[in-house]
């Protein structure tokens, strides 16, 4: 009796199977699961897989000196960057415009006027309008003092701008309210002696003369080329209930725009070039019309071209010490319309503004041998035969014919961290396989900046897992709308919140979206990277590129966990007559271990 373990190294997990292998084919004696430690394909790996092997071992009650071979599978790396459209670097010397959203401003109305500081509220004449500036130390009925006496005198007090939460507290104590934006933390870089806006909107309403740019203009006198500028000031303050905007001398902004270039795909047989403010829709276009990708290239200077040589250059230097840049090639990308959010150019306090993206996903290809630079290692650390197997998705073709109910022609959707593989096991034996560019870490990002999150770890929680919105102390509404109730209080932290809802009890999601637009995002990002991914990926691998030949399809990996990626694609192969589902790897794996068990069963089929 040999025993073998195979072992397949993902972007974000590194599965192994140990099985017993005899005269009747392999007997499985269970499995390990541990994060890839590194980048997937590369001597990184080394830890992760020694890892895998042992607990897997452990598991079985057998010792290490019992194994004969390890197999691994060969194991494409695979990185992604993020290309945005418009990118703009700003150095801020004065506020050009400043926009605050507080959560608890205070009045409601339009005040014009210009900057003063609290302290100099003395020396205005009557009958000058002015926009109070009250600074840090500064007590609320003070402050409240001082703007009454200002406007006994006939001082036109129009509004104010606080650095404390004390908004409330101010209007409260004043004989006739004036609009009051409070929480400025940087109040000290409010320019004074300059025209400025403040407008507050009653509650469960948003501001309506400064989001809108001719507003602005209007306020400001000013011309077509700088109502041009204050655009996304006027943007980053659709929605919000309150807002302050300071007008000041032209010159104050050192502004640098990086383009965001031109990407140049080549195949075999032609070169291309697409801008990538052309979006999403036309890169892929041309990468079909230059289809089979060889390499791709991005402007130098522009944002995508340092997209691209990160890519490479990091790939370069994992790879191998001595790898050049010219061995790395970009095998394959994904383009997908997004939005980032910019900050907005002379913000005082923070503001973005939703710009249009591209985000790309590429994944290189090496002339090198990687894998067996990993093998070698592995053999040191291990002290047992490693061999490298087939390609991962004729692997998973192997590992996903143990699913129950399944026969060929069969194809595979092998969802990661950081590539979709399909393979189609046809029903004369044939195999045939694709690795494309984009899955769950794709997915992740999107979600992660089109809410300005700036927080991976949130991000993944929103991507896995279902929401819902805290109503009360003691029941959630899920996001289907139906509700859930609790024996136990929520916690604090979670009242009136949109929250997560995953394995680890229950997350708050720090953003002012709804629910909605929480779960709408989530949706689009996975549409436009899995379902979309899948479709391209088994019509590269159907017979003439026509579905109907495909008789079933399943979906493994990490994201074939998710609660609604496999529905979304079964919903989009549906019209093709295609039986798609989750795979169940020998029964009783569900969608993991696909790749390890095939890694066995194949080369149990070569030693007979």
């Amino acid at each position: 009796m040999t025993l073998l373990a195979g072992v397949d190294i993902g972007n974000s997990t590194t599965e192994a199977c140990l099985a017993e292998l005899g005269p009747d084919g392999p007997r499985y004696l269970g499995g390990a699961l541990a994060p890839t430690s590194g980048v997937k394909g590369t001597a990184e790996n080394v830890p992760g897989v020694v890892k895998v092997v042992q607990e897997a071992l452990s598991a079985a009650g057998r010792g290490p000196h019992e194994l004969s071979a390890v197999l691994v599978n060969e194991a494409t790396p695979v990185i992604s960057g993020l290309a945005m459209e418009t990118i703009t670097e700003t150095v801020i010397t004065e506020s050009t415009m400043i926009g605050h959203n507080p959560d608890t401003p205070a009045g409601a109305g339009l005040g014009t006027g210009t900057t003063v500081a609290f302290a100099e509220l003395g020396a205005c004449t009557p009958g000058e309008q002015v926009i109070c500036v009250v600074g840090a130390g500064v007590d609320f009925e003070d402050a409240a003092a001082g703007i009454a006496a200002a406007r006994d005198r006939g001082v036109e007090v129009t509004g104010a701008i606080a650095c404390a939460d004390d908004a409330n507290l101010i209007v409260n104590r004043l004989p006739a309210p004036i609009p009051v934006v409070d929480e400025v933390t940087l109040v000290e870089k409010v320019p004074l002696g300059m025209p400025a806006a403040v407008e507050v909107a009653e509650p469960g309403r948003t501001v309506r003369t400064l989001s809108n740019s001719y507003g602005i203009a209007t306020l400001f006198d000013l011309d077509p080329d700088q109502t041009r500028l204050v655009a996304p000031v006027a943007r980053a303050l659709v929605g919000n209930r309150s807002a302050v905007v300071v007008r000041t001398p032209s010159g104050d902004i050192a502004d640098r725009r990086i383009p965001a270039g031109t990407l140049t795909l080549i195949g075999e047989h032609a070169r291309l070039s697409v801008g990538i403010d052309a979006g999403a829709e036309e890169i892929m276009a041309t990468l079909r019309r230059v289809a089979p990708l060889a390499d791709a290239t991005g402007e130098a200077g522009s944002h995508v071209g340092g997209m691209l040589a990160t890519v490479r250059d990091a790939m370069a230097e994992t790879l191998s010490d001595t790898a050049g840049e010219q061995e790395v090639r970009i095998q394959d990308v994904l383009a997908v319309d997004t939005f980032v959010p910019q900050r907005v150019t002379g913000a005082l306090a923070g503001e973005f503004a939703l710009e249009n993206a591209v985000a790309l996903a590429a994944m290189v290809r090496t002339s090198r041998a990687p894998m067996e630079v990993l093998a070698e290692q592995l053999r040191s650390a291990l002290g047992v035969a490693v061999l490298v197997g087939g390609v991962e998705a004729d692997m998973a073709v192997l590992g996903a014919l143990t699913t129950p109910g399944t026969e060929r022609p069969l194809a595979v959707l092998d969802l990661g961290g950081g590539s979709t593989d399909a393979a189609l096991a046809t029903g004369d034996g044939e195999v045939r396989s694709v690795h494309l560019a984009g899955a769950g870490d794709l997915v992740t990002k999107l979600i992660d900046s089109e809410l300005g999150l700036d927080n991976r770890e949130v991000a993944e929680d929103i991507k896995k897992n279902p929401l819902a919105k805290a109503e009360s102390f003691f029941h959630v509404r899920m996001e289907d709308g139906t509700a859930r109730f609790f024996d136990e209080p929520l916690p604090s932290e979670a009242f009136a919140r949109v929250v997560v809802l995953g394995e680890e009890g229950m997350r708050p999601v720090p953003t002012r979206h709804s629910l909605e637009k929480v779960r709408q995002v989530r949706r689009s990002a996975k549409h436009k990277v899995f379902v979309v991914n899948a479709l391209r990926a088994l019509e590269r691998v159907a017979p003439g590129g026509n579905l109907r030949e495909i008789g079933f399809v399943v979906v493994l990996g990490g994201s074939a966990l998710d609660f609604e990626i496999p529905d979304m694609i079964a919903e989009a192969v549906a019209g093709a007559g295609i039986v798609c589902g989750t795979g169940n790897v020998r029964g009783r794996e569900g969608p993991r271990n696909a790749v390890a068990t095939g890694l066995v069963d194949d080369h149990a089929g070569r030693a007979r």
